[in-house]
């Protein structure tokens, strides 16, 4: 008798649906055939054991398991719980009063037939929606990431004996419903750090509350304990909230990558991440022989904080250099091309030399002779080329830090930052995959960045008297433009260009002496 049951494989962010078919008959053997990895040829062992737990029988003949389509390949021990209760209905120990073809099944077992949580479970549950299917039955854990999606069935189920008292009808299991809308709303708003805490550094945030409006990549240069860390880490409660779309879409990145954790939900709040600077390329951009989504790739729709930007591998930095204009970042191997979404804002920070003592107002540099230059070099220029903010920051005061007067605190500066890229979505409404000032072209640019002679004739003096370099001219203008958004001006006005010229620290040519 042959058993279908219906499974699915994760590529990149989406979901392929995988059809188990399952003989048992003449003969002896277990024989897996379709492309299956060594993690799912395994599943027999604890296939075996589950169903022997609850007093089931595992068929002492020929049983063929087939994952169709043969030529997409199958990783990782989602597929248990769909091959047994296959087994059990080609061997006539499942009735099945309701039908298993109905339903997408995932779920891995444990050997006294526990479900454990499995990943990737948002994109299938998206994909079976897609598909017509009823309803997709999952280990309880990974239950209300699935409940995101409406208009389909979910069946959380704890147990192999849950799943076969369901499929018999002698287990009521009612389908779990989240109100995905409220959860999301409620819990956007809340951040650990807030900028109210943070005494002193008064350019620094207003140089990161520009950062936020536009969208713009920033760098923080600054002695250590000035904290360039600090500041970093309260971005995101600064910037616009998530929209549902973008919260699905950040969501389903985090599934696949395995990262949502127990009884997770959409992931409401913008993604911060952090990596260590020993980070591999792989680890950063993603990758693997089967592609997984990296850093980059997790802080989409958010913040990717790189701390001591010259202590991370060169190469390392420039495999970012391409997802950095194209907002994407493409993976692709023998049998497969894989696409993750990467429209993140990058932030860094860096010491102004190796003992992080240069320019300091107090301590005095000990590092010789163009070493100050050496160290600045680690960064290469084109990668410096996709940062548009360069702020130095300096220690604050023993009377800043010491003052009770309270700062300005987060969600005011995020009000000032959403009326900014509202400003933002209405002039690039009619522009495709253009959302904020940072992203606009060389001819976007010369077309929405009209300056007047005023402001051209300080631009002139600025890049001959600060030596700024050729490639600032596109950065000045577009942080011009996003300060002007925030002041409410439809016109770069000359005050607009005079703040954006002293964020190019690292353009001029006598910086590091």
């Amino acid at each position: 008798m042959l058993a279908k049951t219906f499974g699915s494989a994760v590529y990149g962010v989406d979901a392929n649906m995988i059809t188990i078919e399952v003989t048992v008959g003449q003969g002896l053997g277990f024989f897996m055939v379709g492309l299956a990895d060594s993690a799912v040829r395994e599943s027999q062992q604890r296939v075996e054991a589950s169903l022997k737990y609850f007093d089931y029988k595992m068929p002492r003949q020929k049983i063929v398991v087939n994952l169709a389509p043969a030529d997409i390949r199958k990783e990782g021990s989602a597929y248990d719980l769909p091959i047994a209760l296959s087994i059990m209905k080609s061997s006539e120990q499942l009735t099945s009063a309701k039908e298993l073809e109905d339903y997408v099944i995932m779920g891995e077992l444990s050997l006294d037939g526990i479900l454990r949580p499995i990943k990737g479970v948002l994109p299938i549950a998206i994909e079976a929606r897609k598909q017509g299917f009823k309803g997709f039955v999952l280990p309880v854990e990974n239950a209300h990431e699935a409940a995101i999606v409406n208009n389909i069935d979910i069946i959380p189920v704890e147990t192999l004996e849950d799943a076969i008292g369901f499929f018999e009808g002698t287990k009521e299991i009612a389908p779990l419903i989240v109100d995905t809308r409220d959860l999301f709303f409620t819990s956007q708003n809340e951040y650990d750090a807030d900028f109210e805490h943070v005494q002193g550094q008064e350019n620094i945030k207003r140089a990161l509350e520009i950062s936020a409006a536009g969208g713009h990549n920033a760098i923080m240069i600054g002695p250590p304990g000035a904290g360039k860390t600090m500041l970093a880490k309260r971005i995101p409660s600064i910037l616009p909230p998530l929209t549902l779309p973008e919260a699905l879409e950040t969501t389903k990145i985090h599934s696949v990558a395995g990262k949502l954790g127990k009884r997770a939900t959409l992931v409401s709040r913008r993604p911060f991440r952090s990596p260590h600077h020993s980070i591999s390329d792989a680890a950063l951009v993603g990758g693997g022989s089967f592609p997984q989504p990296g850093e980059i790739s997790l802080a989409h729709n958010g913040v990717l904080f790189l701390d001591e930007l010259p202590e991370f591998k060169r190469t390392v930095l420039e495999v970012m250099r391409q997802p950095l204009e194209e907002r994407r970042v493409s993976i692709s191997r023998a049998k497969m091309a894989v696409e993750f979404p990467a429209n993140f804002m990058l932030i860094a920070s860096m010491n102004p030399c190796p003992c992080g003592y240069y320019n300091h107002p107090e301590k005095e540099c000990v590092c010789g002779p163009g070493v100050v230059q050496k160290y600045l070099n680690k960064i290469s220029g084109p990668l410096l080329d996709r940062i548009d903010l360069h702020v130095e920051v300096t220690p604050v005061s023993f009377d800043q830090i010491a003052s009770t007067r309270k700062s300005e605190s987060s969600q005011q500066i995020r009000d000032r930052v959403i009326k900014a890229r509202e400003r933002q979505t209405e002039r690039f409404k009619d522009k495709k995959d253009i959302y904020s000032n940072a992203m606009m072209t060389p001819e976007m640019v010369k077309e929405i960045c009209v300056i007047g002679d005023p402001g051209k004739a300080l631009l002139r003096t600025a890049m001959d008297r600060l030596g700024l370099s050729a490639r600032a001219y596109d950065r000045i203008l577009k942080v011009s433009r996003t300060i002007a958004d925030l002041a409410g001006s439809e016109d770069i006005k000359v005050e607009h260009l005079a703040e954006a010229i002293q964020y190019r620290s690292l353009d001029r040519e006598n910086w590091a002496g």
